[in-house]
């Protein structure tokens, strides 16, 4: 006799298998959320206010297609993004990509770092070299070491530590009207100050690194479950897959910008408001929290700060990986141990402590996370413009090729991208 589940058993059991089909693209959105995002999201509240709210919307769909395409052609062709790239254009085209992506992620982990180290001096006091050392060596450790379906799961957990913002509605009095224009009414200046502020925000949000490491892991999950094939190989898997995938996508990058909104609002409704343009540190960053969290804003401060970056550091060190191990052919991923991919750890390993160096330099962690977010923000033009190519090639994609749809939204993105960028170097 079959065993009949219970209406809450059946609820549950939904949500489980709910929460384990969803990972890379939950874990990417919250991972755009690290601490170059907060600084960034932070620095465009203070400086322009609620009327750079609309930005998050109209980036949302655009960030969704270029994250899909990319999470689509991994999960077709069973490569990553450098790996299609050698092989269908070879190596003159992927080294200089790869290259940009390496000096890009290499400068945003040493901005993440010093954040993070500056996060726990704030509240704990001590060395922040010290203490941005000892994040440092733990996340490299706990990638070499726990195998990548353990660790997903943590990535997954930490990502709840982004909703510290969401809660300054119901503790700050809000200029509503403000709020709903500078939403649903786009404005746009054509001064310095607020391109480069719109060119952080894309970069921030639309990240090249990204790309690779959501279109990287979808290749892992493959590689860790032994029912699953590329799409190449198993056409019958692609109405569940890509379902899963549009699910995943959506939903994480959704979560990624209802975080990066308040975030904006609250710096906007606080700092902003009592004519605070800019921030400079750590310290003044937490402000923007202390009607949630009162004399605590600091800790509550930290704790995003570093909960995020432990979540981001992975993602950046590991997309550098795999994209400099599909460019030269190694052996790429997180699930393999140590000794099996020697190469592809390496560079994970040294690529964090060349950005483990960098706060050793006098630079300002809070700029240097603002200014990191413009560098991805140029460095993204060309590389969503070949990934595009890539997925509307049937050569590349067989039937799998993205619908028009998405295509449109795409190439929607890669316009607004290149032309930002433009606008940017004529303006500066």
């Amino acid at each position: 006799m079959p065993d009949l589940e219970t209406p809450i058993e059946e609820i549950v059991r939904k949500q489980d298998n709910f929460w384990k089909s969803i990972g890379p693209g939950l874990v990417t959105g919250a991972a755009d959320d690290d601490p170059s995002g907060i600084a960034t999201y932070s620095q465009a509240g203070a400086q322009i206010g609620t009327s750079i709210l609309w930005s998050m919307p109209f980036t949302w769909p655009l960030m969704c297609a270029i994250q899909l395409v990319s999470a689509q052609i991994g999960r077709v062709t069973g490569h990553g993004l450098a790996a299609n790239m050698r092989q269908h254009y070879g190596s003159k085209l992927v080294i200089p990509m790869v290259t940009l992506l390496l000096i890009a992620n290499v400068l945003n982990l040493g901005a993440d770092i010093g954040a993070m180290g500056a996060a726990a001096n704030l509240v704990i006091g001590g060395n922040m070299h010290i203490e941005a050392v000892l994040f440092t060596l733990t996340s490299v450790m706990l990638q070499i070491f726990i195998p990548y379906h353990r660790y997903a799961r943590i990535l997954k957990w930490l990502t709840f530590v982004l909703f510290s913002y969401v809660g300054v509605i119901f503790f700050v009095r809000m200029p509503w009207s403000e709020v709903l224009r500078g939403t649903f009414f786009p404005t746009m200046r054509f001064d310095k100050v607020y391109i480069t502020t719109f060119v952080a925000l894309l970069g921030t949000t639309i990240s090249p690194y990204l790309f690779f490491w959501q279109a990287s892991q979808e290749v892992e999950e493959i590689d860790t479950h032994d029912d699953q094939q590329s799409l190449y190989e198993s056409p019958q898997q692609a109405p569940l897959a890509l379902r899963r995938i549009r699910i995943d996508t959506l939903i994480g990058m959704g979560l990624s910008n209802v975080v990066a909104y308040f975030i904006i609002l609250a710096t906007a409704a606080t700092l902003h408001a009592h004519g605070i343009v800019n921030i400079d540190s750590a310290s003044q960053a937490a402000e923007a929290l202390r009607p949630i969290a009162g004399d605590l804003c600091s800790a509550l401060f930290t704790i995003g700060i570093i909960g995020t970056g432990l979540l981001a550091l992975p993602v950046l060190a590991g997309s550098a990986a795999y994209a400099v191990g599909e460019s030269f052919g190694f052996k790429s991923s997180l699930e393999a141990k140590p000794l099996q991919a020697k190469r592809f750890y390496s560079v994970l390993a040294i690529s964090t402590l060349l950005g483990l160096f960098i706060i050793y330099t006098k630079i300002n962690p809070i700029q240097a996370l603002f200014w990191t977010a413009v560098i991805n923000g140029i460095i993204s033009a060309p590389v969503m413009i070949v990934v595009m190519i890539m997925a509307t090639r049937q050569k590349i994609m067989g039937q799998f090729t993205i619908s028009r749809g998405w295509s449109i939204l795409g190439w929607a993105a890669t316009a607004v991208m290149t032309i930002s960028v433009i606008i940017f170097f004529i303006t500066l």
